[in-house]
């Protein structure tokens, strides 16, 4: 028996009145989930224990079999694992966003957060900008180091965990009441915008349209985290496929095999059935277990996107799950699937809310028999549900 998690991030949402009372993934176009559902048992699963931030780290560790409460140490420090920075015990990692903030005629706290992700801007540009403020920003005690697309990471030396605040939490808002208490990292964010607001890249990005990515932004920051290998917790060979770098430094943390796959970056266009057949790949070369993460439904949801949100679904339905149903059955390999986001990332907030998430598990060899759908409404009405996310994976490897 072979098992997957496909994980679309931040796919649950609330109703909306544009869809006539429906969620994005009650809307949306899904014919290999409604075909999946009606063989399989859907529920609610609470990922998010009570009193934590529901972030994609918690959340995800969670559905990885990890309670978040004992393995927790900070977002960043999982990040720090899969850019491959060795932490040191003293050391703190830090997220770094490049942001877009605007750029009225104000002093800098007066300023607006437009943007998290600075219009999903490459790794490439990112990359030369994230070097521009190195050069005059980095010291002994703060080191910079480049993740994927618009995250980053700092390392402080001799640091401590301080409170930083979400970018993604103040879409629109005037940034003064988020910035650090810290000056040195207020100082560090208002002379990022100095070097990069006019920085040619984003000159360039202007005149095309698109949103500059003009500014640090710190949060997330956390001490070296320490989990417990996955295949000595399960007794399962893992493989971790995703573009982002918070979900390849769980895998690194937890001992599993990281795939990566060309032109898969964590926006709308990402390389849906290139992550696919990896997965299934990985599955006949050996292991047991693939983890097949996709943040498009998450990014569009902070964007606050209905009409992309309900395209990022409907690509994870017909370029990820269908293309494994398909190629694992072709292949006559017998197996566990289980669907489910780990947050909801709705779009009339355009942030993550601690809401429990539907599941759907689907076992090739043994199919139910009944009349669901898979989304939200459903999930809730077939009066399943698992209080404890982190104990969801052990259903799934269930037989």
């Amino acid at each position: 028996m072979k098992y997957v998690i496909v994980l679309g991030d931040g796919m649950a949402d609330w109703d909306l009145e544009a869809l006539g009372g429906k969620t994005p993934l009650e809307y949306a176009n899904t014919p290999e989930m409604d075909k999946m559902a009606a063989l399989s048992e859907i529920g609610l699963v609470k990922t998010v224990p009570e009193g934590m931030k529901p972030g994609s780290d918690t959340a995800n560790l969670a559905v990885m079999g990890y309670f978040p409460r004992k393995y927790y140490s900070g977002r960043s420090p999982l990040e720090a694992l899969s850019i491959g920075v060795d932490m040191k015990s003293t050391d703190i990692a830090i997220r770094t966003n490049i942001v877009t903030i605007s750029e009225d005629d104000v002093p800098f706290e007066e300023k607006t957060i437009i943007d998290h992700s600075s219009g999903e801007i490459s790794t490439e540009d990112a990359a030369v900008l994230l070097n521009a403020v190195r050069e005059q920003l980095e010291t002994d005690e703060f080191k910079f180091y480049v993740g994927t697309s618009y995250r980053h990471l700092l390392i402080w030396d001799k640091g401590t965990v301080i409170e930083l605040s979400q970018p993604h939490d103040h879409l629109t808002e005037v940034i003064g009441p988020y910035l650090p208490e810290d000056k040195r990292f207020r100082d560090m964010m208002e002379k990022s915008y100095e070097i990069l607001n006019n920085h040619p890249i984003n000159v360039e990005r202007a005149k095309k349209g698109l949103n500059k990515a003009n500014c640090l932004w710190f949060w997330g920051a956390g001490t070296r985290p320490a989990l417990d290998l996955f295949e000595e917790k399960t007794g399962k060979k893992g493989a971790m496929i995703s573009a982002v770098d918070l979900l390849k430094g769980i895998a690194v943390g937890a001992g599993m095999k990281v795939i990566e796959v060309e032109g898969a970056d964590g926006s709308l266009h990402t390389n849906y059935e290139g992550k696919a057949l990896a997965g299934c790949k990985a599955l006949k070369d050996g292991c047991d277990f693939v983890y097949i993460h996709v943040e498009a439904p998450d990014e569009m949801g902070h964007q606050g996107s209905i009409e992309r949100k309900i395209q990022a679904i409907e690509n994870l339905d017909q370029r990820v799950i269908k293309v494994i149903n398909d190629e694992l059955t072709k292949e006559g390999i017998d197996y566990r699937m289980a669907v489910l986001p780990d947050h909801p990332t709705p779009i009339k907030c355009r942030t993550h809310t601690s809401d429990a998430v539907p599941y759907m598990l689907y076992d090739s060899t043994k199919p139910l028999s009944n009349t669901w759908k898979y989304n939200e409404r459903e999930a809730k009405a077939s009066g399943n549900y698992i209080p404890e996310g982190y104990k969801f994976i052990n259903k799934l490897f269930e037989e």
